[in-house]
């Protein structure tokens, strides 16, 4: 069974979204090491730093696991959400981009969450990867 174009495209918004959000704290702690974030509260640094493997895990659920990174994906975004906003009222030092363009991904997240979760439930694994590397594939070939 094929999934739905419409499944394949959540499926590479999310694919970008947590792969951008792994780049950056990536990049962020071979930048400044543990010492990141520094001037930020404890609390908010240690989860900061915790997405290094939050991400990437709920990527490696994309691939292998589609059902499951649903709640995953959900849960990471309320957290992350949760904790950038309060630190941007409360303490401030992040951007107002950063923060908008992040709660939209976290709102689309949210909102095609139980699509996927509903579309994946018998999902055998890399189905809709294979179908998301497939799209790419051809519109590699169209350019």
């Amino acid at each position: 069974m094929r999934l739905a174009r419409r499944t394949q495209v959540i499926v590479a918004v999310w694919v970008v979204g947590f792969a951008m959000g792994t780049m950056t704290h990536i990049i962020d702690l071979a930048a400044d090491g543990i010492g990141v974030y520094a001037g930020f509260p404890e609390l908010a640094r240690v989860f900061w730093i915790s997405l290094t493997v939050l991400d990437p895990l709920v990527l490696v659920l994309l691939f292998a696991r589609l059902r499951a990174a649903a709640p995953l994906a959900v849960l990471v975004m309320v957290a992350d959400l949760a904790v950038n906003w309060s630190v941007f009222f409360a303490v401030g030092g992040l951007s107002v981009f950063g923060v908008f363009t992040q709660s939209l991904f976290g709102a689309f997240a949210f909102c095609t969450a139980v699509h996927v979760w509903r579309t994946c439930r018998r999902d055998p694994v890399g189905r809709v990867v294979s179908g998301v590397c497939a799209r790419l594939a051809l519109l590699r070939k169209e350019r």
